[in-house]
């Protein structure tokens, strides 16, 4: 049985030279890991790339195939400027370890496109966008912060953190905020998001993501 589908990549595994293990978040089935040939599939297959694809099942295995790969939104900064680059590598790292194999639902789907072609189309003043992201990720995921919420995390940023939560989106955006500043306040989402995921977020990206944005 075949079937189109609409992914957003979140990354994959190279099983060998000529497969690929792709970890995507469906429309309408939640995380899903699929068998890739890979070669020039590989090219659309970036971190949060929106793509339609052809899926056939196996009912001998719980990985299906996907194959026949269209990007349905070209990503031009995305990939083309170093710190938006870093930011979705981040961003789809930690869609990645946080949700889990079959959670998402349309909404979530939703959710995560539409801030995929928000931070596509700024065009300047977004360093401050990832946090938003990982309050409103933990807010799709069940669990929307409050400040009450997030004190126990957030020591003496408590201050930032509220402004993060209660601003509107393009004051948030430009809040004034240190380098190191900023990357407390990371620090301080991803333990919440962490703790009420119940998920080890170790980002590896996070380092490099960080000296972009100090």
């Amino acid at each position: 049985m075949k079937s189109g589908d609409r992914l957003i990549v979140l990354g994959y595994t190279k099983i060998n030279d000529s497969a690929i293990v792709l970890h995507a978040l469906t429309q309408g089935r939640g995380r899903r890991s699929f068998i890739v040939s890979a070669g020039k599939n590989l090219s659309l297959l970036q971190p949060l790339s929106i793509v339609e694809a052809e899926i056939s099942e196996n009912p001998k295995s719980s990985l299906a195939r996907a194959s026949r790969f269209y990007a349905l939104r070209p990503l031009v900064s995305l990939r083309t400027d170093p710190r938006k680059n870093a930011m979705a590598l981040f961003m789809g790292e930690v869609l990645y370890r946080s949700v889990k194999d079959g959670m998402g639902d349309e909404d979530m789907f939703a959710w995560c496109e539409k801030s995929i072609a928000t931070l596509e189309e700024i065009e300047s003043d977004f360093a401050n966008y990832h946090l938003l992201f990982l309050l409103g990720l933990a807010s799709q995921m069940g669990f929307a912060p409050s400040l009450e919420d997030i004190a126990p995390f957030a020591g003496k940023r408590l201050r930032d953190a509220g402004a993060m939560l209660s601003l509107p989106f393009a004051d948030a955006l430009i809040y004034p905020l240190s380098g190191d500043r900023r990357s407390e306040l990371c620090d301080i989402f991803l333990r919440y998001l962490a703790h009420h995921s119940e998920s080890a977020l170790d980002i590896r990206s996070l380092a490099v993501f960080k000296e972009l944005f100090r």
